[in-house]
């Protein structure tokens, strides 16, 4: 079982840079980049909310399952 991230296609959807979401969300850049090469170990819920917000999406826009 694996969760793959897509915060790279969301953004890249919405012109959004790593910079103007760090602003919007209140993340460290190095966090968020982890998070969006899938490195992260975890997110917490009100950071996956301020990102969502932050990108007008839902949090199965950002992330999908997949049963390896």
């Amino acid at each position: 079982m694996k969760i793959i991230v897509r915060l790279d296609r969301v953004m890249a959807d919405r012109k959004m840079s790593l910079n103007e979401l760090s602003e919007k969300v209140g993340v460290t850049n190095v966090n968020l980049s982890m998070l969006k090469t899938g490195k992260a170990k975890g997110v917490r819920f009100n950071t996956l909310a301020a990102i969502c917000k932050a990108l007008d999406c839902q949090p199965g826009d950002i992330m999908e399952y997949i049963d390896e």
